[in-house]
């Protein structure tokens, strides 16, 4: 072999090499927030008792908080479904929905019977499907769907020209009826959902239900998804309407992966570093990298009570607990308070600052969430509306385990070295 064949050989080794080398960087980077500053003289974050806190939100997330908002919190399936089915069915115009998780069952029937119900009443339905989140619901769900006159549409199908987005999901569920109604939140279409929470394996959950100005940003989200699910922008004369009814000021964060600091991981830091009182967080996948995790202890070692509440044994992604596991030591030596949901799996993703400021929606606290999935979470920053997430959050600590420092570092050896494994794939759970 020539010198020049050799050195070619060489040359396409190093570049695919470095091409994979690249796309492994890319596939696990991480987020980008390490500190947070204010440009004060004091260099204290804003906090949500302060005025200027809702454009500083608008400004470092992108979402505008806006009045008029009737919020509703809608706990598991027993206080979410019935709800929804009765928006659903109530639809004249429009329905739009964008959903991660499906599984067939009783909950996914239901919709399915609405959905053709309504489309065949002249309402346009348009469903938006994660196609990895969805692959067990049965095709010919799908094609009866589409021949009863529903738009479904698969996101981020798994084939190989999308190779390059197949990890970054659409974990979002949003659904708005008539422009006007909404609902998100951890939910999906699965029976799993169904039930109280507590009792016959019912998975512990926290869903929101809303009217006014945040409905539209939600609407927006489902739009930039359509359009890159299909190819179709789809617009719309609207209007921004106010509950007459509602009071809180609230917004609608829609974040997606992008290079640098994403909308979510900037939205969650300034969270932590504004509060001054309390952060009481649950969460049912916790698995922070390490900027977040100092986040967290900086908060408490400044004094503000910060509880976690997270999945117990009965969590159905073992492999997430067991890595989150491998920062209690560190923040409950800071005064972090830790429990452990026991009933059922824990699936909530909620967290309420000061009481007053509080986030309803499908982002976990992990790397999957804040850099690499699609996510969306409903903003509030209302003193009624924290305190219901208070008492909620408070009242579910009854049913929780706390975690002590002293029982945690007695724990096997082997636990310590399965954690720091679990430790080491974070960036991709």
């Amino acid at each position: 072999m020539s010198y020049a064949a050799i050195a070619i050989r060489w040359t396409l080794i190093a570049v695919v090499l470095l091409t994979a080398l690249i796309g492994f960087l890319f596939i696990t980077r991480g987020t980008a927030v390490r500190h947070v500053r204010g440009v004060g003289a004091d260099g204290a974050p804003v906090s949500p008792a302060e005025p200027q806190f809702p454009l500083s939100v608008a400004v470092l997330t992108g979402t505008a908080l806006m009045g008029g908002n009737r919020v509703e919190l809608a706990l598991n399936g027993d206080g979410t479904f019935p709800r929804l089915w009765q928006d659903l069915r109530s639809a004249q115009t429009s329905i739009t929905i964008q959903t991660y998780y499906g599984m067939p069952g009783q909950v996914a029937d239901t919709l399915h019977a609405i959905l053709l119900e309504r489309a065949a009443a002249g309402v346009r339905v348009f469903l938006l499907y994660d196609a990895f989140g969805n692959q067990d619901i049965p095709e010919e769900h799908l094609v009866a769907l589409r021949k009863g006159g529903v738009l479904a549409v698969p996101f981020r199908p798994l084939r190989l020209s999308n190779l390059y987005v197949l990890q970054n999901r659409s974990h979002i569920r949003g659904y708005v009826i008539d422009g006007r109604i909404a609902w998100t939140g951890g939910f999906g279409l699965d029976d799993k959902w169904l039930g109280d929470g507590h009792t016959r394996g019912g998975w512990r959950e926290t869903n929101v239900r809303f009217e006014g100005p945040a409905v539209r940003q939600l609407q927006a989200a489902f739009a930039a998804a359509w359009t890159e699910a299909t190819g179709t922008l789809v617009t719309g004369r609207m209007t921004v309407e106010r509950d007459s009814g509602g009071v809180a000021l609230a917004g609608l964060l829609f974040a997606s992966p992008t290079l640098g600091s994403t909308a979510a991981e900037r939205f969650l830091a300034m969270s932590i570093a504004g509060a001054r009182r309390t952060i009481y967080v649950t969460n049912a996948y916790f698995a922070p990298d390490d900027n977040f995790t100092q986040l967290l202890a900086d908060a408490a070692r400044r004094g503000v009570d910060v509880r976690l509440l997270l999945a117990g044994p009965r969590t159905d992604v073992r492999l997430a607990r067991t890595a989150g596991r491998a920062r209690y030591e560190r923040l409950l030596a800071v005064g972090v308070r830790i429990y452990e949901w026991q009933p059922t799996t824990l699936h909530a993703k909620t967290f309420v600052v000061d009481g007053a400021w509080a986030s309803i929606g499908t982002m976990n606290f992990d790397n999957r969430s804040l850099a690499l999935n699609d996510e969306v979470t409903l903003m509030v920053l209302d003193q009624g509306f924290g305190a219901r997430m208070n008492a909620i959050f408070e009242d579910d600590l009854r049913h929780a385990v706390p975690i002590d420092l002293a029982s945690f570092r007695a724990r096997p050896w082997t636990e310590h070295v399965a954690e720091w494994g679990a430790n080491l794939i974070t960036r991709v759970l």
